[in-house]
């Protein structure tokens, strides 16, 4: 068991007749290793743009919600004669009319355009 420790630490496992195979172990560990610093790395950007992205959307979703209330603010009817009154146009005080049409005078209309 001594003599185990003793050779690790001076390395010899490394010169040996047997330090081909050794070293190839250590090569595919270093590889492994670096590929999955690499992928947290690539974890940790993708979870950073996610967040990024969702303050986007709250902000976003704010925004149309103050947009969706300033639109029905801006329908409605006492808005629309405040506004229109300004530049003198006021309500009607005879209420609109229906217009029907009978369909024998939209195709007589329709023969004698074409025609």
């Amino acid at each position: 068991m001594k003599g185990g420790i003793y050779n690790i630490l001076k390395a010899r496992f490394l010169v040996n007749e047997d330090a081909n195979r050794n070293w190839r172990f250590i090569v595919f560990i270093i590889l492994l290793a670096i590929v999955m610093i690499a992928n947290t790395n690539r974890y940790e950007r993708k979870i950073f743009k996610i967040k990024a992205l969702e303050e986007e959307v709250k902000e976003l979703r704010s925004e149309f919600v103050d947009r969706r209330s300033e639109l029905m603010e801006l329908k409605l009817e006492s808005t629309i004669e405040k506004k229109m009154a300004e530049k003198g146009i006021v309500p009607s005080s005879v209420p609109p009319v229906k217009i029907k049409v009978k369909k024998e005078e939209e195709k007589s209309w329709y023969k004698k355009l074409w025609q």
